[in-house]
This record gives structure tokens, C-alpha cells and sequence, in this order.
């Protein structure tokens, strides 16, 4: 075999491969484009239960199409304080077991019935080509992704496929067999998998090569070797994803690192002490000739999805019950700095992590979170202003200007992500969502401003010495209570998008517009039968209409959920 030989093998392989994780990113885009809510809502019902983390991680996977995409979701979310370390470790673990229906997609990759799905790719295109209905262009490119997916799986296949007894044969049994340490072919797989960040994609590799009739490391346990290696160098991108994050997301890292390597450790043990495990167990449930499709022998392909839904799912089997000591040992690696003061107000809003751009329905639910906490906020303002104003204290103003501060600037990094936001692929229902919470952002700023308009109005009550009866103080109380009251209704509303509570959302505010115009027909009566100081009045009006005002703003926000 030429050095020219070599070159075009080496290039059709790595020409299948990048079109089969072409294929894959698709495919994972597409598949969370269709089941955008569903992600959000499978991952909001782990609650304590360890099983039910397991099975959600799994469902995310096969619908993402790789376990590194959620565990570095996983990474975000335990940083964005949205997920406890318990819960993203029982996830964890089911996404290991979910990326295991990938190698079994890849195990028939080389056999001829892939001539069946090639058309797929072209069938697909067409569907985004003649359609603008984007539910129909979105299957589109899912079943096109199919499609290259198995063209890059043939690429290899074709690159591999070699008769028996020829040179080209003899030249690369060679290479393959030259490494037959298994700690080698363990680092092998490593290094593989962390350069390309895709397990997938070397399980791929090991599977065409196994139809192919290939032999590595001398047969026996050697492909398998470098399968463990794999699902440990899959741990490199959510421990780069957790760098600079947050202590329990790079406990989260850590912990995925552990289970992986635990389990490595333990079936390398295994192998190592049965040299013959792949050749009786593997052999014996799947033997040569057994699984043909067209003129493929599928049997060795199927051995390996095998061992690798066996070292998943055993691995799972075995930590599973030990999920409070794996996140034990990861807080005690993973150390947090004893803080001695308070953090300053602007930390106390989260800056939203960018690992959860990859998707947008769950960066959208973190967003509805983190827009609740800044709507607290505003809240909290107001109240802060409105007890000044009636306690008379001008020092309300200080508190209040660095509380508009810290909103501005958690507006400001928040309208930022949803520009970024604008950028992923959304689905008609999430851009509308991103363009709400802009306006979302705006009614929190407003709410803000006329907490700061009080404080100004406190100012002109003592100092332009204004007395107001306890009747009328008794009034705003109450109109003030009743802001409150809307506020809790409007944020529960918000946050759980819960439509049918609109209704006590409208009637409430109603009832806060009755008290203005109320409020406002006895004022005018007393200036009228000189019960009340007309100095007293833009006061008394601007300070009625501004928590009015401030009511209309947060049922706005209320309203915005629709």
C-alpha cells in the first residue's frame, strides 16, 4: 500500500466522520426544537427521586443525542441554581445510559440495509425546500440528519472494507494491532474522545471497524478497552464547561468524572482478570453470522453496543444507591471559600450561564426565574420607598437609588443574553417569548423608577412641612396592601405561566384602579369644604397615581405570560 493509499483512507474516514457528526448536531438541534417544553418539564419533575433522575437523564439524551450535551445543560443548571447536586447526579447517570442507543443506530451503520436510509438526506432537504411551515421543516432536517448520519457511516465502512489476504488488508491489521496494552488502548480511547468531545464518534469508529472485519489490539477484549476509555474522555467537555462556574457546577463536572472513572476501574479489572470475556460472553449472545443484514455480518457490531449498554447500565446499577456519597466526595474535593461579608446587591441577581444557550426552552425557564427574582426586587424598592414616605424618612432615597442600580445593571446582562438568545435556533413560540421578556424587562425598570419618584415626593413632605390626615395615610395603606396582593398574584402567575390566574390578577387591579379615582373624588371634596392644605395636592395626586401606575406595570407583567 502507497502513501497515496493511505492518505485517501485517511481522508475518507475522517470525511465520514465529520459528515456523521454534521449529521448528529442536526439531529440533536432539531430533535430539542421539537421537544422544547418538554425538556423543560422532564427536567423540573426530578424532585428526590434518584430513578426518576435516571430516566429523565436518558429521555434527554436520546432526545439531544449525546450525553455530553446534557451534562454540560446539567453543568448549567446546577449553576444557575436551578438544579441540586443530588438531582443532577442521578441525570447524569441516566445520560450515560441513554447515549448507549447510539452505538446500537451505528452497529447496522455498515451493513447494506444503510442504502435504504441514504435517500433520507435528499428526502429531508426537500422537505425544507418546498415547505415554510416550520413544524414540517424541522422533520425535514431531522430525517435528513438521518440520512448523513449513515452516509458518513458508510464513508467509513467504505474506507475500512478490505478483502482478507490482500495487502491493504495485511498493512492495516497491522496498525491496528500494534497497541495490545490494555492501559494503553484505555489512554487511546481517552485521548480520542476528549480531542473530537464525542464518544459517539469513537464508539462509531471501533463499530465500522468491528463490521468491517477489522481486528484491534489482536481481538479479544482490545475494542473494548478503548470503549471505557471513550466514556471516560467524554467527562473533558463538561469539565471544561464547569470551569470558572460556580462551585457546585464544578461539582457536578467532578461527580460525572467519578461515575465514569469508578466504573472504568471496575470493568478494567474485569477484562484484564478475563481475557476471555469478549470472545466467550460477547461471542456467545451474539456469534459470528448471526445478525446479517444484506451480505453485513453484524455480529461483532452488536458485541460492542452490547459491552457498552452493559458498562453503562451496570455502572448506573451499581452507584446508583450511592448518589448521596458521590455528591459527598465531590463537596469535599470541591471546597467552597468561607465568605465573611454580605455580597454586594448587584451579585444578588445571577448573571445567566451561556451553557444553556445550547437549549433555549431550558435558558428561557431559567429566564422566567432569574426575571421573578428581578421582579422581587422591584417590589422590594417600592416597599422600601412607600415605608419611607410614610415614616417620613428621607434616608429611604439612599437604599432605594442602589437598588435601581443593581436592577439596571441585571437588566442590562439580561437583555444581553436574550439578544444571544435571538440568535440560537428558536421555534415561533420561543421567540415570542424572548421578545416578551424584553418588554418584561422594561415594566421591572418602570416599577424601579416610580419607587424613586416616592422617595421625591417624601423629600417635598418634610421638607415643605405638609400634613396629611390619618385617614388618608389609612387609605394608602390599604391601596398599598392591595399593590402588595397583586404583586404576589401577578408573580405566581409569571412564574408558573398560569393562565387562569389572570382573572384575580385583572379584578385586583381593578379594585386598585376604584381606589385611585376614589382617593382622588375625596381629596377634591375636602379641598372643597377647606379640610385639606392645596399645597398638599400634587403631592397627595402624584403619589396615588404613581402606585397606580406601579400596579398597571406588574400586571402588565402578569399579562405577559399570555
Amino acid at each position: 500500500m502507497g502513501a497515496w493509499d493511505i492518505v485517501k483512507i485517511v481522508m475518507q474516514i475522517l470525511g465520514g466522520m465529520g459528515t456523521f457528526l454534521v449529521g448528529m448536531k442536526i439531529l440533536s438541534e432539531n430533535m430539542t426544537k421539537i421537544a422544547h417544553g418538554r425538556l423543560r418539564k422532564m427536567l423540573s419533575r426530578t424532585a428526590k427521586s434518584r430513578f426518576a433522575g435516571v430516566g429523565i437523564g436518558a429521555a434527554v439524551t436520546v432526545l439531544g443525542q449525546s450525553s455530553a450535551f446534557t451534562t454540560v445543560m446539567v453543568v448549567g443548571l446546577v449553576n444557575a441554581g436551578i438544579m441540586t447536586l443530588f438531582q443532577a447526579t442521578s441525570i447524569i447517570m441516566g445520560a450515560n445510559i441513554g447515549t448507549t442507543l447510539n452505538a446500537w443506530v451505528i452497529a447496522i451503520g455498515g451493513s447494506d440495509i444503510t442504502v435504504l436510509f441514504l435517500g433520507l438526506a435528499a428526502v429531508g432537504i426537500l422537505m425544507t425546500m418546498f415547505s415554510k411551515k416550520e413544524k414540517v421543516v424541522t422533520a425535514g432536517l431531522v430525517i435528513a440528519s438521518f440520512g448523513l448520519i449513515f452516509v458518513g457511516l458508510k464513508f467509513m465502512s467504505g474506507a475500512l472494507s478490505f478483502e482478507k489476504g490482500t495487502a491493504e488488508y495485511a498493512a492495516i491489521s497491522g496498525v491496528l494491532t500494534a497497541i495490545k496494552n490494555p492501559a494503553l488502548l484505555l489512554l487511546l480511547g481517552i485521548a480520542i474522545t476528549a480531542l473530537v468531545q464525542s464518544s459517539t464518534a469513537v464508539n462509531a469508529i471501533i463499530l465500522t471497524m468491528a463490521t468491517s472485519g477489522l481486528t484491534i489490539g489482536g481481538g479479544g477484549n482490545a475494542a473494548l478497552y478503548i470503549i471505557i476509555g471513550s466514556n471516560i474522555g467524554t467527562c473533558v467537555t463538561a469539565l471544561i464547561s464547569s470551569l470558572g462556574a460556580t462551585p457546585n457546577a464544578k461539582r457536578a463536572a467532578l461527580v460525572h468524572f467519578m461515575f465514569n472513572l469508578f466504573g472504568a476501574i471496575i470493568f478494567m479489572i474485569v477484562l484484564v482478570c478475563w481475557k476471555g470475556f469478549a470472545d466467550t460472553v460477547l461471542a456467545g449472545i451474539f456469534p459470528a453470522g448471526s445478525m446479517t443484514l444484506g451480505e453485513t455480518d453484524m455480529a461483532a457490531g452488536m458485541q460492542i453496543a452490547f459491552f457498552h449498554t452493559l458498562f453503562n447500565v451496570t455502572s448506573t446499577l451499581l452507584f446508583l444507591p450511592f448518589v448521596k456519597g458521590f455528591v459527598w466526595l465531590a463537596e469535599h474535593i470541591v471546597r467552597v471559600r468561607k465568605e465573611g461579608t454580605q455580597p454586594p446587591v448587584a451579585e444578588l441577581i445571577s448573571e445567566p450561564d451561556e451553557r444553556l444557550l445550547r437549549q433555549p426552552s431550558v435558558a428561557l425557564d431559567y429566564l422566567y426565574q432569574e426575571t421573578g427574582k428581578m421582579l422581587a426586587y422591584a417590589m422590594d424598592t417600592l416597599d422600601i420607598s412607600f415605608t419611607g414616605f410614610m415614616a417620613k424618612d428621607t434616608g429611604a432615597a439612599e437604599k432605594v437609588q442602589e437598588h435601581n442600580r443593581a436592577l439596571a445593571a441585571a437588566n442590562k446582562v439580561g437583555s444581553a443574553y436574550l439578544v444571544r438568545l435571538s440568535a440560537s435556533p428558536l421555534v415561533i413560540e420561543e421567540e415570542k417569548t424572548v421578545s416578551t421578556l424584553h418588554y418584561v424587562f422594561s415594566d421591572i425598570m418602570r416599577i424601579g423608577e416610580l419607587a424613586d419618584n416616592l422617595t421625591k415626593y417624601t423629600r417635598h413632605y418634610v421638607d415643605d412641612g405638609l400634613v396629611f390626615s390619618d385617614e388618608f395615610l389609612g387609605l394608602i395603606r390599604v391601596m398599598f396592601e392591595n399593590v402588595r396582593n397583586l404583586y404576589t398574584l401577578s408573580l405566581a402567575a409569571f412564574l408558573s405561566r398560569d393562565r387562569n390566574a389572570l382573572g384575580a390578577v385583572d379584578r385586583l387591579e381593578d379594585e386598585i384602579d376604584r381606589e385611585r379615582k376614589d382617593l382622588l373624588d375625596r381629596h377634591i371634596k375636602r379641598l372643597n369644604e377647606g379640610k385639606c392644605q392645596p399645597q398638599n395636592s400634587s403631592v397627595f395626586i402624584s403619589l396615588v397615581g404613581n402606585l397606580e401606575r406601579a400596579a398597571d406595570h406588574i400586571t402588565y407583567i402578569a399579562h405577559s405570560i399570555e
